[in-house]
């Protein structure tokens, strides 16, 4: 696989083992391009990833091997990468690592990380996120353009809210929405936002758009996922190469962006080229700090006027108190029969 290499930024040194190793044998990228990769858009995600806890998503013998989802940090982690001790709802523990520039991202690429899933926290108040994040999930029978014409609806929405999201391709079908918070509220209270912002959505397009949590009940819509904002669930971040074939990346965007932009224009390989165009198009999100009292007082009329109040968690997260019986209809059918 060849010697390894040194890279170097921000200061540090990080050294690459086995650099030829190919990692995406279809398109020949190897693992001395991914670390290239992160070293161009360097800027932006240490923006993404800036003092969050961070799992790594880890692809040591390129996307045709194993992966494993790294949570706890490497106990071979250097000094100089910060962790912050992160609980659970099943009330475990972990201390994650959380990077503070682009060589704690170097590091990680050597260990065969293509994909970063920071936590929307910071290292210093891991009870408060500081950003709401909204999942635009594409179901059978709809894509990507289905994707965008539900964002397109949903930045009028969050407007009116007093919030201002920032959008981005997830690297496949769907789009995420990010909107920095103050660090105010818990995750159950963010969690409540997004499913007020979800069923207004619905509410406005309830053919084309659904926050129902039951794969039978979604249909060809496209689900809001709002448990992408539960405890303990991450969504990849901002310039994270994602493990397919083709290597696309998480590409941000500008809003009139999304109508032209195709998840396919952003790859290992395009992405360099845009950012050394325009930069990082999200570097503002930090300016923009929003609150969130409009959308938890529109969850709250939804409970006293509609009898909207919580979705189901997760399966594997711990039962909370008021939420609906996690059974899938049909079968609370059978049951009831």
């Amino acid at each position: 696989m060849g010697e390894s290499v040194e890279l170097t930024v921000g200061g540090q040194r990080v050294r690459l083992s086995s650099p030829a190793k190919v990692y995406f044998p279809e398109r020949g990228f190897t693992k001395l391009d991914v670390a290239r990769y992160y070293l161009t858009v360097g800027e932006g995600i240490a923006r993404a990833l800036w003092d969050r806890p961070t799992t790594l998503e880890r692809y040591p013998e390129g996307v045709g091997g194993e992966s494993f989802f790294q949570k706890r940090a490497p106990k071979n982690l250097p000094e100089w990468i910060p962790t912050a001790r992160i609980g659970f709802p099943s009330g475990r523990h972990a201390d994650e690592i959380c990077p503070t520039g682009a060589a704690a991202v170097l590091w990680a690429a050597n260990l065969g990380c293509l994909t970063f899933h920071p936590w929307p926290v910071r290292r210093a108040d891991t009870e408060h996120p500081d950003e709401l994040r909204i999942d635009l999930d594409p179901q059978p029978g709809t894509g990507y353009d289905d994707a965008v014409r539900a964002a397109q609806q949903l930045r009028p929405v969050l407007e009116e809210l007093g919030l201002y999201g920032w959008p981005k391709t997830s690297g496949g079908r769907g789009l995420h929405v990010f909107v920095p918070i103050a660090p105010e509220w818990t995750f159950a209270q963010v969690r409540r936002a997004a499913i007020a912002v979800g069923r207004e959505l619905e509410r406005r397009d309830p053919e084309r758009i659904t926050t129902a949590w039951w794969k039978e009940e979604r249909g060809s819509r496209i689900f809001v996922d709002y448990n992408q904002t539960a405890r303990d669930r991450t969504i990849a971040s901002a310039y994270s190469v994602r493990p397919n074939p083709r290597a696309t990346v998480s590409a941000p965007l500008r809003w009139e962006e999304l109508e032209s932009a195709r998840p396919e224009d952003f790859d290992l390989a395009t992405m360099p080229v845009r950012y050394a165009e325009v930069g990082d198009v999200h570097a503002g999100m930090d300016q923009h700090v929003c609150r969130l009292d409009a959308a938890l007082e529109l969850a709250g009329r939804d409970e006293r006027e509609h009898g909207l109040g919580d979705l189901p968690y997760p399966p594997e997260h711990p039962k909370v108190k008021g939420e609906p019986k996690r059974v899938q209809p049909s079968r609370a059918k059978r049951v009831a029969d």
